[in-house]
């Protein structure tokens, strides 16, 4: 099988450190492999999603020295992909209609960056059955009840997660009818025949929810390795609002790209 992964970034701001740094380990991992890297713009949310944004991120990678063996592919674009997979989940009774709203659910642990979704909050297979179209609430996945999800990450090597525990039923559809990320990325790597998936290490627990996922879909996950997060200078996680760290503003202070991945590695947490 010839190793194929993927760059795929989100539009809703200027490209980073971090950034650099997660697609460079990415481009280098099927470099070395002898594969093929595919390129992927995830631009679903048109609130959030701009197309400036999204020529600024081509325009940085280019810069960076990264290249990919495809012309890339617009989520904005396959919305009827995602819509085939929802009608799935839903006919297979793993999803339901949700009209809790995000400060309700943080209500409940205020103090939680994720807090689980109470499984007393499930509605019922009938009220799933009434909807046609998914527009006009949240669906949300179906866990298990205390499964641990195992893993072996490329990166940071076993990993494992349990339902309910670490996390609770989870978003493939939101309220203003556009698919969530955990879907819509399982459906694309999937489709894309993406063999790994390089990713930032705050996805490790979007891992275990898309091998459900993978799982429900009759589809083979891929392999993992998640990236160690680049901080700012106070130790938190990059943001694309960090100021001064974007990549167009190191190249405009007159950095290289070698200079801007060292800089990176010396941030890393």
């Amino acid at each position: 099988m010839i190793y194929t992964g993927r760059l795929a970034p989100s539009p809703t701001g200027y490209l980073h450190l971090g950034h650099a740094l997660t697609f460079s380990t990415a481009h280098e991992r099927a470099c070395d492999a002898g594969g093929r890297l595919l390129f992927r713009m995830e631009d679903l949310d048109p609130k959030r999603c701009s197309d400036a944004f999204a020529r600024a991120a081509i325009e940085d990678l280019r810069w960076m020295g990264f290249d990919w063996s495809s012309e890339p592919v617009f989520q904005s674009q396959r919305r009827n992909l995602y819509l085939e997979n929802w009608r799935r989940l839903k006919e297979a009774g793993l999803i339901y209609p949700c009209r809790r709203s995000r400060r309700e659910i943080s209500s409940l642990a205020p103090h939680e960056e994720d807090p689980v979704f109470p499984v007393e909050w499930r509605a019922t297979p009938e009220e799933a059955a009434s909807f046609h179209e998914p527009g006009g609430v949240n669906w949300r996945f179906r866990v298990p009840d205390l499964e641990s999800l195992s893993f072996m990450d490329q990166n940071f090597g076993p990993v494992e997660k349990t339902t309910l525990r670490d996390f609770g039923d989870f978003l493939v559809w939101n309220r203003d009818d556009i698919p969530a990320y955990e879907l819509a990325v399982v459906v694309d790597d999937s489709a894309m025949g993406i063999t790994e998936v390089v990713r930032g290490a705050d996805l490790l627990t979007s891992t275990a929810r898309q091998i459900l996922l993978y799982r429900a879909l009759g589809a083979t996950p891929p392999a993992w390795f998640h990236c160690r997060l680049v901080c700012d200078a106070e130790g938190r996680r990059l943001a694309k609002r960090t100021g001064g760290l974007a990549l167009r503003d190191l190249r405009a202070q007159g950095l290289a790209p070698a200079q801007v991945l060292e800089l990176a590695k010396k941030s890393l947490a």
